[in-house]
């Protein structure tokens, strides 16, 4: 089967850069891609907002044809090439961490709905593979219902004819520059010769698991079974499940789905002190990235811990607690999870000690590329606040570079379907 790509929620091309291995720019600002993999299509819209400058960066890197920069709820589903393998990080903000319960709306949410839209392209396309990415929570949300969500989205697959397995990775734990765990999807149809390797007797389903061969794991054991086929369809699974959460690792197989803990195999660290020295190379200046001495004791109150006592809009009073974190950032470790709140003053931003110039600092938008495992300077097509920004909403390239050879390898074994 071909290797060609289909690439939602594209982004600054995250997915492209792991797959064809891009780790530099040429002298026309276009990405130099090293892999097989044929990009045929590419949609990235932001909605509320008249600036693109994640479409705006895609197009600078690879170019327009073959892109769209609609709203993927009006793109006619028709008009999207068929391919192999759709790859997307569907928007997570209903799900974040970094966002309150409060908040949480999960696929009934407004940006949840884009599943849905997944879900149209794969019934006219009748996609073989499907490779997403989200945040880790996906599988426990929402709080009033335990693992309702992916429920959801796992039944859509079933009667869509896929078979799936996902993984959360931590990148920290793989030499990766940055703590930052994320949940993976890999599904693929039933018919497909992929599909033939598994069976829901395999007492040892879990290890063949395609994250689980790329990201080693110790002592996998099947802790946790959920039978979706009791369940008449998705809107079934909506009103009336009850399974609760699922676990970090599984596979579902014919509606049968097998999940488990993990305990992840370290390799060495990718440290936030060897990315400083690889962006020395580059900086060209660290001044406007400098701390001043007037607001360090408000960054040392943000990370330091403490109780607040707050007032709920139902009038409920609480505690509201967060624990103490790094000040400065140990820079012998990976980096923290980034989010597109990067570099302005509050509790989630890097501040760091910078041993050259002995002063405090924020990362520049150089490190925050490195830390995300893209190419110096790719998103430098926008001003500097958006780079912080998309760099925040990106994924670590690295986890897809890693599954590339595996992937690759899967899809070129199957026939192509007509």
């Amino acid at each position: 089967m071909k290797l060609t790509v289909v690439e939602l929620f594209a982004g600054v091309g995250g997915f492209r850069v792991g797959l064809n291995n891009i780790t530099k720019i040429d002298s026309k600002n276009r990405a130099i891609e090293n892999g097989k993999w044929k990009f045929i299509w590419a949609n990235q819209f932001e909605p509320s907002t008249k600036a693109q400058y994640a479409f705006e960066c895609y197009v600078t890197r690879f170019g327009k044809e073959n892109t769209s920069n609609e709203d993927i709820n009006k793109v006619k589903k028709t008009l999207i090439p068929k391919h192999s393998l759709l790859v997307g990080g569907f928007p997570c903000q209903d799900y974040s961490v970094a966002r309150t319960l409060s908040n949480e709306k999960g696929i009934e949410g407004k940006k949840g709905v884009l599943f849905w839209d997944i879900r149209d392209i794969l019934v006219e396309k009748e996609t073989p593979f499907v490779l997403l990415e989200n945040v880790d929570r996906l599988l426990k949300s929402p709080s009033t219902k335990r693992g309702k969500d992916f429920a959801i989205m796992l039944k859509t697959f079933d009667e869509l004819g896929y078979n799936l397995e996902w993984r959360v990775l931590n990148a920290a734990r793989y030499s990766m520059p940055q703590k930052r765990k994320r949940v993976f999807i890999f599904a693929y149809k039933k018919v497909l010769n992929y599909s033939k390797n598994f069976s829901e007797n395999d007492v040892n389903i879990l290890n063949n698991n395609l994250f689980n061969k790329a990201f080693p794991v110790k002592n996998l054991e099947i802790l946790k079974e959920v039978d979706l086929k009791k369940y008449k369809d998705a809107i079934d699974v909506s009103d009336n499940y009850l399974g609760g959460k699922f676990l970090d690792t599984g596979i579902m197989i014919n509606g049968k789905v097998f999940s488990s803990s993990i305990s992840e195999i370290s390799e060495p660290i990718f440290s936030l002190e060897q990315i400083l020295k690889i962006s020395s190379n580059f900086n060209k200046t660290l001044d406007e990235f400098i701390v001043e001495d007037d607001k360090i004791e408000k960054w040392k109150y943000l990370k330091s811990a403490k109780k607040i006592n707050r007032i709920s809009k139902t009038g409920h009073k609480y505690t509201y607690s967060e624990g103490i974190m790094s000040f400065p950032d140990n820079l012998t470790e990976p980096a923290r999870t980034m989010l597109t709140s990067e570099s302005t003053l509050n509790r989630s931003s890097h501040i760091i000690f910078d041993e050259d110039i002995k002063k405090y600092r924020i990362l520049t938008p150089i490190e925050c590329e490195l830390i995300q495992m893209f190419p110096i300077n790719w998103t430098n097509t926008m001003p500097k606040k958006n780079r912080y920004f998309m760099m925040g909403n990106a994924l670590v390239t690295g986890i897809i570079k890693r599954l590339e050879p595996k992937l690759r390898e899967i899809i070129e074994n199957e026939d192509e379907i007509n």
